[in-house]
Order: structure tokens, then sequence, then C-alpha cells
């Protein structure tokens, strides 16, 4: 008791000297009187009497919310703002009890299950057995996958095994220090509003959390591990979208440390693909991700490419390098400009690799007399507007009135009918071909490119002289984004205060063009930057600022992440067919401005 109120003083004396929030005193208050958090009081004190404030601070001052791909955040042993098993654990018991009261009110009868999987990451094991077994004590059947494994074989499990919900534990991209769960809900997609707020509501509110044995679980039957079947089925769901053709192509394949072998060579050697290398730097399963730049596992960033580039230029012949992240929803791409001995070898940009895809299976179906105007793509407000070009090309509709989340894709699919569904793409190099998930899948989004890249191989060109056929098409469509981070307890103030700044006083002026309208999807309204008057905007509720330019196809779009304590920054630049100018230049341009 002593030691309680010596390490109370101790707190509130560094909020008076402005070294911890109050939030944080409040959230620290509660660990150390509440009875679950007594085995973590210790810690608790020792920070305390270390002075490690900052830390203390991270990791109280607010409580991890669900963001757009569910809780995710740097694993430390205590705290409300981070991950570690008593969020974890609290976020098991939300959705726990939510599925069950939900069931209740729509008069199900059925012993409710739930579906977990888990990837390379440091402690992903350990939060995975401590999710199953809070599902198993609250009455669920879980179905295990052990072993790495794919979010999206997570995805398609949940409708396979025709479960409630769905528990993966990744953090995708993020850097080693950070984990997650991503909750799925009964679709297979992750959990959309209203549930994932009602989900959080009861995180907030619950008492306890009830817990049992995984060992025990597990041989009692309320845990059954189901890889062997699971794995094959989803292999074969993927294949079932392949379609013939050459297949006379050298790729050099990296899971950048993460669970991809399981999924991705699988799918290319199902579909024909035989030339296919493992990149040994990357091959290992690895939380700390050791052969990747900064140790970040993100294919968004070229620099992952930079050694396999270098392998495939030794070896002279190589057409094609793919590259998946931890978990294998996302995947990168670079290719040799031409195929010429020596070409120089440029990666490509999500965008481009959805449109490229998109193309090809558009004109696979028109051939095979399969195309419909009711077939239809899916996209987010935040990804290029080539997609429609392209879809109005082949008279099919595009679905993208979206808000940022592969959740929303997924959701629109579920609304639509599936049967006619082609392509789903973010430009955060997510793609889903088929409706065996509910995800992005980077097994699928692999096949389907090395198909479109045999096919261009056997015309003599590779996917970069694809796309500039593409361009001469539709136009040419540039997209480049960036992100300002804003770390700590006052960063969500800074967030929202620039937010504001964007909804309420946009730059009239960016790069030279005029500002024209602010469509802040928040509040639902359009302004006039020029004249000031506000109109209604028709579309999704959100954090979403987009800012139109007087070059029609030109616009900024802004936005809070889901997921990371930073402001991320879409630009758009594009130009008609036939006409001249440089359209990564004007990109260079707006990010210039924003940035001052």
């Amino acid at each position: 008791m002593a030691d309680s109120s010596k390490t109370m003083a101790a707190l509130e004396q560094a909020v008076s000297e402005k070294l911890l929030t109050e939030s944080a005193l409040e959230n620290i208050r509660l660990w150390l009187t509440a009875p679950q958090y007594a085995k973590y009081v210790p810690t608790i004190e020792k920070l305390v009497a270390d002075g490690e404030w900052k830390a203390l601070d991270d990791a109280f001052w607010t409580v991890i919310p669900f963001g757009t791909g569910g809780r995710r955040g740097k694993m430390f042993p205590v705290g409300t703002n981070a991950i570690n098993d008593v969020t974890i654990g609290e976020s098991a018991q939300g959705l726990a009890t939510y599925v069950l009261d939900f069931l209740k009110s729509t008069g199900a009868a059925h012993r409710p299950s739930c579906a977990i999987a888990y990837d390379t990451r440091h402690r992903s094991r350990d939060f995975a057995e401590l999710c199953a077994g809070i599902m198993v004590a609250n009455g669920f059947k879980v179905w295990f996958l052990d072993g790495y494994r794919s979010t999206p074989e997570m995805s398609f499990m949940v409708r396979y095994k025709k479960c409630d919900c769905g528990i993966m534990v990744t953090a995708s991209h993020n850097p080693p220090s950070d984990n997650a769960v991503k909750v799925y809900w009964s679709t297979g997609g992750q959990v959309l509003p209203p549930h994932d707020a009602a989900i959080i509501e009861n995180v907030m509110t619950l008492r306890e959390v009830k817990t049992s044995d995984f060992a025990q679980a597990l041989a009692a039957g309320d845990v059954e591990y189901c890889q062997d079947e699971v794995d094959k089925a989803f292999i074969d769901a993927v294949l079932a979208v392949s379609v013939d053709g050459p297949r006379d192509l050298n790729v050099i394949y990296s899971p950048l440390h993460g669970v991809g072998t399981s999924c991705v060579l699988p799918a290319l050697a199902g579909a024909g693909f035989q030339n296919v290398q493992l990149f040994g730097p990357h091959a290992e399963p690895s939380g700390d991700f050791p052969n990747v730049p900064n140790h970040v596992s993100n294919p968004e960033n070229p620099a992952v490419f930079d050694l396999i580039i270098d392998e495939a230029k030794r070896q002279g012949n190589i057409d094609l390098i793919l590259a998946t992240d931890p978990d294998s929803d996302r995947l990168g791409v670079a290719a040799p400009l031409t195929l010429d001995p020596g070409a120089e070898w440029k990666t490509l940009t999500g965008n481009q690799i959805g449109s490229l895809m998109a193309e090809y299976l558009l004109a696979e179906l028109q051939a095979a007399g399969k195309l419909t105007p009711e077939h239809y793509v899916v996209e987010t407000l935040v990804t290029t507007p080539l997609l429609k070009k392209i879809a109005d090309s082949y008279g099919i509709r595009t679905i993208r009135d979206l808000l940022v989340g592969f959740k929303y894709i997924g959701g629109a699919i579920e609304e639509n009918d599936p049967a006619k569904y082609v392509l789903g793409m973010e430009e955060s190099y997510g793609f889903l071909v088929g409706t065996h998930a509910r995800d992005k899948d980077a097994a699928v989004a692999a096949m389907v490119f090395c198909e479109m890249a045999a096919k261009a191989k056997t015309e003599g060109k590779t996917v970069h002289q694809k796309l500039d056929e593409i361009y001469a098409r539709y136009g040419k469509f540039a997209e480049k984004a960036f992100s300002v981070a804003m770390l700590g307890s006052d960063g969500m103030a800074k967030m929202n205060a620039l937010m504001a700044g964007f909804q309420n006083d946009p730059p009239k002026a960016l790069a030279g063009l005029d500002v024209v309208s602010a469509d802040d999807y928040e509040h639902g309204t359009t302004l006039n930057v020029q004249t000031g008057e506000r109109t209604p905007l028709a579309g999704p509720k959100g954090k979403l600022v987009i800012l139109h330019l007087s070059a029609e196809g030109n616009y900024v779009a802004v936005r809070p992440s889901g997921t990371e304590p930073k402001v991320k920054f879409y630009l758009f630049a594009s130009l008609p067919p036939g006409v001249e100018g440089d359209v990564f230049e004007r990109l260079d341009a707006l990010e210039a401005a924003l940035k001052k």
C-alpha cells in the first residue's frame, strides 16, 4: 500500500510538471487499483520509479481504437494504448460478447464459432492462443490455423467454416515493434460499422475477461487445428479464377520474412508457373524482418526491391519480381522496362498494378464473351480514377464512393451480386480477384499478375510497356502519397487541428492551380473554396477531405490514418490522351506545396 501511495504521488507530481497527461494518469490509476490488473502493478511501479514518463504517457494517454483494419499499435507490456495481453484480451472478449449478443438478438441457436490465424511477428502465436482461450471460455468453437498463415486465408476460413467471426493476429507491414488484431465478421470481411463501434463499446465497458487454457481447450476439441483442410481449399479457390494461357515467365518471389510461402508459391505452382525462385535473404520467417531496409517489410517501399533487383540483373533472364508483406495481403511488383538484355528495372505503384490487372481481366472476359454491363469493379475514394476509365471503356460499373479500407470493398461485394464482381483494388497495394475472400489477397493477385505478364511476354512486351499502352489509350494518370507522423499524446490534437484546417480553411491554390472545392466527408458538405458557399455532399461519412483543383482530374485527398498516428496525403494528376505534359512534375509540385 505504501508503494502504491508513493507511486500515485509521483504520478501526480509528473502531471503537475507536464511530464504526464491527465488522461494517462486516470488510466494508470485504474490499472493500479482494479483487481484484474493486479499482476501488472509491479511493472508500472518500476516504470514510475525509473521516471519513464514518455513511455508511460504513450502507453496510457488513450485507449487504442479500432481503425480501418482493427486494433494495431506498438507492443508494450502495460498500457491502454499499447498492444499487450490486456488490450488483445479485451479485444477478444469485446468481440465475443458482441457476437453472442448479436446472435441472441437474431434468434440463432447454434454454437458460435471463431476462426483464428497469425503471422510471423513477435508474440503473434501467443496472442492467437490467448484469443482462442478467451473465445472458448465464452462458449465458442475455435478453428485454428497451426502455423504461419496469410490474412486472406483467414478471411477465406471464416466463410469456408461458416464461422460467426474471425481474428487475425498481424500488424501487416508495420515495424517489428508492432502487432495487432484484425477482427472479422461472418462475411469474411473486416468488421464494418456499426459492428466495429459496438465492439469497442463492449471493450470500454467490460468488467471481466473470461479465459481458458489453450492446451486444455485443444485437447477437449474446443479448439481444432484445420490447416491441412483449409490450405487445400484456399488454394483451390484461388486457382478457380486462373485463366489458361502462356506460362513462360521467370519470377523471383520474396515473402519479406512473412507468411507468403504458405500461399503465393502454391498458387503460382498450381497455376502452372514452374520458373519461380524464392529469394533466399527474405525467405526466413522472422518478426525482426532482418534483411529489408529499416526492418519494415512493406512492398509499397521501392527500396525493399533493391537487393532482389540486383539478383535479377545478375541472373539476366528474370522477367518479374514479386514481393508480399508479412501477412501476405499486399503485393508489390518490379519489372524491367524492356525485354532487352541489361534493361533497367523499375517498381510499379499499387494503382499501376491494379490498372494492369483490370485491363487484362476485362479484356479476357470480353474475349470469352462473358462480360456484361452488370459486371463491376470496386475501389476507394483515394484509388486511381484510371480504373473507372478502364471500366467505362468496357461498359461495366465502377463502385468507388468508398472510404479507405478494404473492408468497404468487401462490403460492396456483399451488397452487390458477387457473381458479377471482377476486381477490387486500393492504392495501398491491395487487390482481390474472385469471391473466395472478402479481404485483399496477394496470392490471387500474384497469380493473375503473372498470367498477365506471361501473355505480355508473348507479345514481346514487359508490364511497363503494357502500362504505356494503357496510358496511350486512356490518358496519363499518376498518383503519389506521403504521410506526416504525429506521435504521442498530443498527436491526435494535431491531427484534428490539421483536418479542421482543410475542412474549414483550405488553401486557395496549390502548385499554381486554383483549389476549386473541398469535399468534407466527415460533415457531408462541399465547400466552394473561392466563394465560401457550402452545399450537401452525398457519400459515406468519415474523416476524409478531397480538394479538387482547377485542372480536371487533378485533386488531393487528406485523411488521418486509421491504424497509425499520422496524416496521409494522396495526390492525383492526369492528362487526357494525346496531351503532352509531365504528370510526375505536377505531383512533385503538389507535394512541395502541401508540405509548406
